[in-house]
């Protein structure tokens, strides 16, 4: 069984910093894409940033030159560094992977993790 656990969210002025972590476990025979979503106030799912295997990187326009994503391929771990965070970037951060397990692949998401950045 494949797990993916998401951590690091929390509550943060506007101007800081967090990083959040996302670690996926279980019966992995590769993981091709690694990323994040997140879910604001009005409910709209959207894409922050993926990577993939290679290191090649994707990130939403609002979080490019802010956020930084990270991936360690031996620990299976992706990471989200987010610096100059704005209140408009509250949300429940969701961690996604495409996971292949034997023969098949599968779209993996993590329960979510709350940041809150206060004004």
């Amino acid at each position: 069984q494949v797990q993916v656990v998401e951590s690091g969210g929390g509550l943060v002025q506007a101007g800081g910093s967090l990083r959040l972590s996302c670690a996926a476990s279980g019966s992995i025979t590769s993981i091709y894409v690694m990323g994040w979503y997140r879910r604001g106030p009005r409910n709209q799912r959207e894409l922050v940033a993926v990577i993939t295997s290679g290191g090649s990187t994707n990130y939403a326009d609002s979080v490019k030159g802010r956020f930084t994503i990270s991936r360690a391929n031996a620990k299976n771990t992706v990471y989200l560094q987010m610096n100059s965070l704005k209140p408009e970037d509250t949300a429940v951060y969701y961690c996604n992977a495409v996971i292949t397990s034997g023969t098949y692949t599968n779209n993996y998401w993590g329960q979510g993790t709350q940041v809150t950045v206060s004004s």
